[in-house]
């Protein structure tokens, strides 16, 4: 039986196409279909899709236009185009559009399979990584607040690990140094954070504040996840 939460549609102008893909897929999530563009943005509309797979050449709206207009709207929706022979050069140009694969004209059901499976377990690995991540950060940031900085500090690299460019982490690297007297590693770290995400208050409160900058806070800000 599919995973209620994952849901796919299929656009193509061509009823075997549709029910070709529809049969393929029928076992992975739950399959809708469309007609044309204009049956597709109606749908996505009012339905969650994990994934799209997209006819580039239909009558009226066609695959490349569906992708504009859905591509920056709807960033979580992965799309795969379906192509013809001799279109490839259409098919790459949708994919600097955000669509992720496609598929070229004849295709058997299992290669549709592959390629759908494939998505849509990297967005389970995805989701897998990101509640690690949280967890590791939080087990961090408690062995900080007890004062167990060899333990944090292993989390953390941990947590780099999964999430290299997380401008919190680097933060709470920053802070296990200046808690051990260690300015030079503490303000590196900081900076560190402050260049990944300048919006990021807590990196640049404590590089200003160790800094010698006045700051807004005259103690070490550990973030979000201290305050809550």
């Amino acid at each position: 039986m599919p995973d209620s939460q994952d849901r796919i549609l299929v656009v193509d102008d061509e009823k075997n196409i549709r029910i070709t893909l529809s049969q393929a897929l029928e076992d992975l999530a739950e399959v809708d279909t469309a007609v044309n563009g204009e049956e597709a943005l109606e749908k996505i509309g009012r339905q969650a899709y994990q994934v799209v797979l997209l006819d580039l050449r239909m009558p009226g709206m066609d695959g490349m236009e569906v992708l504009r207009r859905i591509a920056e709207q709807r960033p979580e929706i992965k799309f795969v185009i379906i192509t013809a022979h001799g279109t490839v050069d259409n098919a790459v140009e949708a994919m600097k559009l955000g669509a992720l694969d496609y598929l070229q004209k004849p295709f058997t059901p299992s290669e549709v399979r592959e390629v759908v499976t494939r998505i849509l377990n990297r967005e389970a690995l995805d989701e897998h990584q990101h509640a690690e991540f949280d967890h590791l950060v939080e087990l961090a940031l408690r062995s900080i607040t007890e004062r167990r900085f060899e333990a944090a500090m292993e989390l953390l690299h941990k947590s780099v690990a999964i999430q290299h460019d997380s401008p919190e982490v680097f933060n709470l690297i920053g802070a296990i140094h200046e808690l051990q007297g260690e300015r030079e590693e503490a303000l590196k770290n900081y900076r560190n954070a402050y260049w990944l995400a300048p919006s990021y208050a807590p990196s640049r409160d404590n590089f200003e504040r160790l800094s010698g900058i006045p700051s807004s806070s005259g103690t070490i800000d550990l973030g979000d996840r201290q305050r809550k």
